[in-house]
């Protein structure tokens, strides 16, 4: 396993139980209540660690190089009944974008999510998780080929951004994020959102418009990355945690400010210390918003979304009046 540097403590611990436990199998002395002791004091430690978490320290979680990511979440839960879709019938697949039907205790529910990869080749076949163009209307694409149907939507929000490239420019990057929140406004079957990593910018918010926002315990949801944010206020990428702080990016304050509906806890240690567990707990949340919100008129679940997202913000009464 990975461990990031406030887990150190942890990683120490770790590493003694696994000595303990080659030398009890090679000398075959009973050393089981030292061993329970060193993990007692793991856990102790792990919960200390782990209940006074940093904004910063939760960016780096959520970009745990073992993290669960979308298809794995998907594989998961609809374990293994799922059909993936390709393309977006302009241009190309983007594979930055995966999504397709699967079904979850008998339910067929749309997925989609950004995908990263985990060695050197599946990160660049997967963009690192950046959407072209062509990501976001495989989305709309598919998001539309659910309304059909009648099926639910449920996409898993995981990107560091839209891809910046010349190209994407040029293919209509804006265009196609702005064209995907207009139509999920008014989609009429149910839409949950789940950030499940990290949610950064407009490449988040592309397939971020839902009747249900839900955040994981160590995802973080902002207009900007800590690191790009440092650079431009601070002209140094030496201010990040100030940033990350300042930002207000964490699942707790995207709570407190109304931006997101609810917050799906993790395993004690993050996702990627017991993913089995994480992919329960998503799961579990799925299945609950989904029957309430299939129980909800068309025309009133489609209001509700829309009025959701148009009373985020505030707007100065003197700033109306001066446009005016």
């Amino acid at each position: 396993m990975n461990y990031l540097d406030f887990e150190k403590p942890i990683q120490e611990l770790s590493e003694q139980i696994e000595k303990l436990k080659h030398m009890a199998v090679k000398s075959k002395v009973d050393v089981s209540k030292s061993i329970r002791e060193l993990e007692e004091k793991m856990n102790a430690e792990r919960k200390k660690v782990f209940s006074n978490l940093t904004p910063w320290q939760r960016v780096q979680l959520s970009r745990h190089p073992d993290r669960p990511y979308t298809l794995d979440y998907i594989q998961a839960i609809t374990e293994g009944n799922f059909t993936e879709f390709a393309g977006d019938r302009f241009v190309k697949d983007d594979k930055a974008m995966v999504g397709g039907f699967g079904s979850v205790n008998g339910k067929t529910i749309m997925f989609i999510g950004q995908q990263k990869g985990r060695t050197t080749k599946e990160r660049q076949i997967r963009n690192f998780g950046m959407a072209n163009p062509d990501g976001y209307r495989k989305s709309l694409r598919l998001m539309k080929l659910a309304e059909k149907f009648n099926k639910p939507v449920v996409t898993f929000i995981d990107t560091p951004g839209a891809f910046p490239g010349i190209e994407a420019e040029e293919r209509g990057q804006a265009e196609a994020i702005a064209r995907n929140l207009f139509e999920m406004a008014r989609l009429k079957v149910p839409i949950i959102c789940i950030i499940i990593g990290e949610g950064a910018s407009g490449g988040a918010l592309g397939i971020g418009v839902g009747d249900k926002v839900l955040m994981l315990e160590n995802a973080w949801y902002s207009v900007i990355s800590p690191e790009n944010c440092s650079t431009i206020l601070w002209r140094t990428w030496d201010f990040k945690e100030k940033a990350a702080e300042v930002l207000k990016l964490t699942a707790v304050d995207m709570l407190k400010n109304k931006l997101i509906d609810g917050i799906i806890p993790e395993p004690l240690g993050a996702a990627h210390s017991n993913p089995e567990e994480s992919y329960k707990f998503v799961k579990d949340e799925i299945l609950k918003q989904l029957t309430i919100l299939q129980n909800l008129p068309t025309d009133k679940m489609v209001k509700e979304r829309i009025q959701k997202f148009c009373s985020m913000g505030v707007v100065a009464k003197e700033v109306v009046e001066k446009v005016q």
